[in-house]
């Protein structure tokens, strides 16, 4: 765990940098929630079309801002669902990328309590190298549902219904493949989406060798890095202050800006 530092100033809190940072309006929660059924949908589509390149884009969209954005404010529960609710759709927007939300939720939740230690099993790509960081990326998703499977307490009879629906839906898309190959294609194209999982979450935002928590993860600025992300680059924002739901991160962001200053952290600026 990150040690305080009595040189940097103390964290604002939330209810200084504002408490609307909590709160979404119910046509962002309903969007977030019909996008990754809308992919799928669209994908089926272009693919029964075969114009697979428009629905390639749909499931690279479905795979980035499932894990990145959407099923990450399941697992901390930021869209101010009712709880039955939130697990419900946490488990089936995830098994559309054949992963188990819940084991994601175990994996991701010990990362921002535990990061870097040697137990973060999320967070370790950041202390290996570019070529083992891609080979895990390889891996990465069996594991994360075997260690969730054998850690999970009050929730490992759902991990383990989850994993059995993986298993089951990616039988289902291979072997319905002599009669049309999309749902193959959807399969694979998932599962190898999840492969950039530890590069993008866990090697390029984390910095294991910091000594507080602001300086072990990255802190990103400029037009271009929010592009490419899909205004996603808030990492260390999001470590920061978890509460905050994935549309305000780029508000928080901004409110945060003058304490990165005051603090010291130098952003890796990419654009203007």
């Amino acid at each position: 765990m990150p040690v305080p530092d009595p040189e940097i100033p103390p964290l604002p809190s939330i209810a200084t940098l504002g408490t609307d940072l909590l709160r979404i309006s119910r046509f962002q929660r309903v969007v977030s929630l019909v996008i990754p059924f809308f992919c799928v949908g669209t994908y089926l589509v272009f693919a029964s079309l075969k114009i697979w390149p428009l629905a390639v884009l749909c499931l690279v969209y479905l795979s980035f801002v499932t894990y990145g954005s959407i099923s990450h404010d399941l697992v901390h529960r930021t869209l101010g669902l009712p709880r039955s609710i939130n697990e419900s759709f946490l488990t089936l927007i995830e098994l559309l990328a054949f992963r188990s939300g819940h084991a994601y939720r175990l994996a991701h939740l010990h990362h921002h309590a535990h990061f870097p230690h040697d137990d973060d099993i999320e967070g370790a790509a950041a202390k290996m190298s570019f070529s083992r960081t891609i080979i895990e990326g390889m891996i990465f998703q069996p594991r994360i549902m075997l260690w969730a499977a054998k850690r999970a307490q009050n929730t490992r009879s759902l991990v383990i219904f989850e994993i059995v629906m993986v298993a089951l839906l990616l039988v289902l898309c291979f072997a319905s493949i002599r009669a049309t190959p999309i749902f193959a294609v959807y399969a694979a194209l998932m599962i190898m989406g999840s492969w950039i999982i530890p590069l993008v979450t866990s090697y390029v935002p984390h910095n294991p060798a910091g000594k507080t928590v602001l300086s072990q993860t990255r802190l990103f600025r400029g037009k271009i890095a929010s592009i490419i992300a899909l205004e996603h680059l808030y990492h260390l924002e999001h470590h920061l202050y978890p509460m905050v739901p994935h549309q305000n991160w780029p508000k928080l962001a901004r409110r945060l800006d003058p304490y990165f200053k005051m603090a010291g952290v130098a952003p890796v600026v990419l654009g203007l």
